[in-house]
């Protein structure tokens, strides 16, 4: 093996420290899991104690808070804290052509969080069997400026 020579070592020196340096961004969704779920699936075991109802570490947001079985996306985030987020869904459903748009105010943490935003009662007539065609998810900060963004395959840019 020959030795490495002192300029090439610098150069990877440099671009190591330059990688390392990178600011790593400030909000970003780590991943966004879209399914349907059983109002079963949110039944803590202290509810049958006759607890009140409670998400546990997960936040739960709903369009119909009263209804749990729906349409979720779990969508976990990481990064600062955003206190005024809005996320906003899109969502082109099977039961007709045009997007239908869902704003979820949620003050996000900062570091790891999961949010589960469920579609539920007259937002997802399609039951449990259905799919949606596409979809957007956006998370808004201040002036509604987008912060981060995944959307399905389907997805056209042209869409709201």
């Amino acid at each position: 093996m020959t030795p490495m020579s002192p300029l090439r070592l610098l150069f990877l020196l440099c671009v190591a420290g330059a990688a390392a340096a990178a600011p790593a961004p400030e909000f970003a969704l780590v991943r966004v899991w879209p399914g349907w779920k059983e109002a079963e699936d949110f039944t803590r075991l202290r509810e049958y104690f006759g607890a009140a109802p409670n998400s546990g570490p997960r936040r739960v947001l709903r369009t119909t808070p009263e209804q749990r079985a729906g349409f979720y996306f779990l969508v976990r985030t990481r990064g600062a804290a955003v206190p005024d987020a809005v996320v906003e869904l899109a969502i082109l459903r099977p039961d007709g052509p045009e997007p239908v748009l869902h704003r979820f105010p949620a003050a996000l943490r900062s570091g790891e969080e999961v949010v589960e935003l469920g579609l539920t009662g007259d937002a997802w007539p399609g039951g449990k069997r259905a799919e949606p065609v596409a979809w957007r998810l956006r998370v808004l900060g201040t002036g509604g400026r987008v912060l981060a963004e995944e959307r399905s395959f389907l997805w056209v840019d042209s869409a709201p």
